[in-house]
């Protein structure tokens, strides 16, 4: 990991002083990862493209801000992600409920909001990470889905490591009570498992 890390934060250095060519390597460092993460959360190609450019169009826009966690950008991809499937989420959410009130004069079959994101998912995971709120489900993403060491995860997210054990220990709690399989709550031991 260490020449990996290194190349890249030199890499980040040079695209901080405006070289597009650094930025460009950058990019095609992580895009497939970030590509994945988005498609992940919003579960459609088109969609999970979307995200993913306006994720490296704000790592662009806001380079100076920026934070490497363990000489690396792509936890701050993937907050940044996370976030933008989020908000996009709610675009759509909110268009469809604005369509959904204008006056018809015939029948339309209705599309719902809610098989927009997370699709690709299981279903029971999907709904059990809609339970979490902004912070706790970027921390799971890092964590869980991403492979994350929960301190990394914590220095990018800003949280001590303590704040983020409790985080993350609360964060399973609520996604086993919201986790139902054939009308059955899930055994703590099998979701234990798939979340450590």
């Amino acid at each position: 990991m260490g020449s990996s890390e290194s190349g890249e934060a030199a890499l980040w250095l040079r695209s901080l002083n405006g070289d597009g060519e650094a930025f460009g390597r950058v990019f095609d460092r992580h895009r497939g990862r970030v590509f994945r993460h988005a498609y992940r959360l919003c579960g459609e190609r088109h969609d999970a493209e979307d995200v993913m450019s306006a994720a490296f169009l704000e790592l662009w826009r806001r380079r100076d801000s920026v934070r490497l966690v363990e000489g690396s950008v792509l936890p701050w991809l993937l907050v940044t992600t996370t976030n933008l499937a989020r908000n996009s989420k709610r675009s759509v959410f909110r268009y469809r409920r604005l369509l959904n009130s204008l006056p018809r004069t015939e029948d339309v079959s209705q599309v719902t909001g809610e098989s927009v994101f997370l699709d690709a998912m299981e279903s029971d995971v999907a709904n059990a990470l809609r339970t979490l709120n902004a912070l706790d489900m970027q921390l799971v993403s890092l964590v869980v889905f991403e492979d994350y060491t929960l301190a990394a995860a914590a220095a990018v997210l800003n949280l001590t490591p303590g704040a983020a054990k409790t985080r993350m220990h609360r964060a399973r709690q609520r996604m086993k009570k919201a986790i139902v399989r054939e009308g059955k709550p899930v055994p703590a031991a099998e979701l234990e498992g798939e979340l450590s």
